[in-house]
């Protein structure tokens, strides 16, 4: 299955709200085919447990600017793995230290990746 294209379109407003607070590592996977809860996960990761508070604030902002309703926020006070859930989709901000450890890319390997156009016109590595 396809993500839909107003999806799509959240997806990557969120990751221009993330880039502009410095996250790195994205990527996008469509996990459709396995969960019944959720489209699509999009996963970076923030350097400090303070930039990733930020970045979750700039996504949440940008989208909710947008019309786009946060349903669900997780692990904002401890800022090492945030969670927003917008249901179609929901984004995963890392401290590079929990994106290690977790390792949802690993977990979520057989789920197509999502292309991602980064703000300054770079791809994304899918690994």
């Amino acid at each position: 299955m396809a993500i839909d294209q107003s999806v799509k379109t959240a997806i990557d407003l969120a990751v221009k709200a993330a880039w502009d607070k410095g996250a790195t590592e994205f990527v996008a996977l469509d996990v459709s085919e396995n969960l019944v809860l959720t489209d699509a996960f999009v996963l970076m990761s923030g350097r400090s447990e303070r930039n990733t508070k930020a970045i979750a604030d700039a996504i949440e902002d940008e989208l909710h600017r947008e019309g786009i309703k946060l349903l669900r926020k997780e692990g904002k006070a401890d800022g090492r793995w945030v969670l927003l859930d917008f249901g179609y989709f929901v984004v995963h901000v890392f401290h590079e230290d929990e994106r290690q450890f977790y390792a949802l890319e690993r977990l979520w390997k057989d789920s197509p990746v999502i292309p991602l156009q980064l703000p300054d016109g770079e791809q994304p590595s899918a690994d």
